[in-house]
């Protein structure tokens, strides 16, 4: 599975098993996106590093994560998606973002770029 063949799968896939799981967070990052990746995010671009720099504490601060995919489109090399990330807090609590996503595919069907814009909802 690449985010070329199932987008909201690996939509719903990834932050699970980077966010929660024992798998080493580079295997993890590897699996989904070219060594190269860069994701923009808000702004802020973030390498292979500044990635599991942020998703090793991740980890720990998370204990639950779920998405609600709204729009998964590929079409070529081109991906877009609209969908929510609700992570609840391991100290209570729950934050459900919102997530606007355009990318860049590899020819092997990973993410080589992707830039978001994403905004905090209330949850429900």
């Amino acid at each position: 599975m690449t985010p070329r063949t199932d987008l909201a799968g690996y939509l719903v896939r990834y932050p699970q098993e980077a966010g929660l799981g024992d798998e080493d967070a580079a295997t993890v990052l590897d699996r989904y996106h070219t060594p190269d990746y860069e994701l923009v995010n808000d702004g802020v671009r973030l390498d292979r590093k500044r990635l599991l720099d942020h998703i090793r504490p991740a980890r720990k601060r998370a204990a639950g994560l779920r998405v609600e995919v709204e729009q998964a489109l590929v079409d070529g090399d081109q991906v877009a998606a609209r969908y929510r990330l609700i992570a609840e807090l391991r100290k209570g609590g729950t934050i459900t973002t919102e997530i606007y996503m355009f990318g860049e595919l590899a020819a092997d069907g990973r993410l080589r770029r992707a830039i978001q814009a994403t905004r905090t909802i209330p949850s429900e």
